[in-house]
Order: structure tokens, then sequence, then C-alpha cells
């Protein structure tokens, strides 16, 4: 991975961290998505 100024691939590092860390517990991708995604909604909808 390429990590320039808090970007990974023009990633947030933060984001990169939790997302691994999520999946180190057993959260599956599908899972992150859903709960990103449904997110994403609530706030776009505030």
């Amino acid at each position: 991975m390429i990590e320039a100024k808090g970007c990974v691939e023009g990633l947030d590092t933060e984001w990169v961290k939790l997302i691994l860390e999520a999946k180190r517990l057993g959260i599956s991708k599908e899972e992150i998505r859903e709960f990103l995604n449904s997110n994403s909604y609530k706030q776009a909808s505030s």
C-alpha cells in the first residue's frame, strides 16, 4: 500500500484501520457495506 499524508491510495487511513478491525472481529464485507449504506442514507435524509 502507498501511504501519503494520511491517505492510502486515496483512502483515509483511519477508515482503512476501522475496516480492518471490523474484519478482524469477524464482520463480513457485506455487513460493513450494509451498515455504511444505511447510515449514508440516514445522513442524507437529515
